[in-house]
């Protein structure tokens, strides 16, 4: 597996910087003018596909493949290419949360805690090629990503959390059960 340097070749100098610098909020990544940041980044991302598209990108047939864009000690920029019938565990977050879908569809289906381990299904949308919501940790965020096809999805995630010190985002998981 690639380390994060090699990683980091995915994105130019240039657009590494420029991202990373439109998320820069004097108040950190807990704030509505970094969401605003975040949502404004991750639509020009979406706006242009093959910028992404066109990356060596790692996949993981079967699975998802997070490939790191861009990072430094406030913020970390993943593409994530989805094999079709790919699926994240159900999870919340520890960081803010911003995603946007560059290609395909991914299906988002969101959970509500009935305690610290179990959470009961309470909608699921479609999210197709130009969509792009941002949360922050304050939540309850919990939800699942799947991409149930035709074909592979791409998405960005924006996360408000170093890389090199966290290896994820996800702060818990939990088990589905029926309301």
């Amino acid at each position: 597996m690639m380390g994060h340097a090699g990683m980091q070749g995915f994105l130019d100098e240039e657009h590494r910087g420029t991202v990373l610098r439109s998320l820069r909020a004097d108040q950190g990544t807990l704030c509505r003018d970094y969401l605003a940041a975040a949502d404004e980044v991750l639509h020009a991302l979406v706006a242009v596909p093959d910028l992404v598209q066109r990356l060596p990108l790692v996949r993981k047939p079967g699975g998802y493949a997070r490939n790191l864009l861009a990072g430094d000690d406030a913020v970390s920029v993943w593409a994530m290419v989805w094999a079709e019938g790919a699926v994240t565990s159900i999870h919340d977050h520890h960081c803010s949360c911003c995603f946007g879908v560059v290609s395909g569809t991914v299906t988002e289906t969101w959970y509500r805690a009935i305690d610290a381990k179990r959470a009961v299904a309470t909608d699921e949308r479609d999210r197709a090629a130009g969509y792009v919501a941002c949360m922050l940790p304050s939540g309850p965020n919990i939800h699942r990503m799947r991409n149930l096809g035709p074909g592979e999805a791409i998405s960005i995630h924006i996360y408000g959390f170093d890389h090199e010190t966290h290896s994820s985002s996800i702060e818990t998981e939990y088990t589905a059960v029926s309301g």
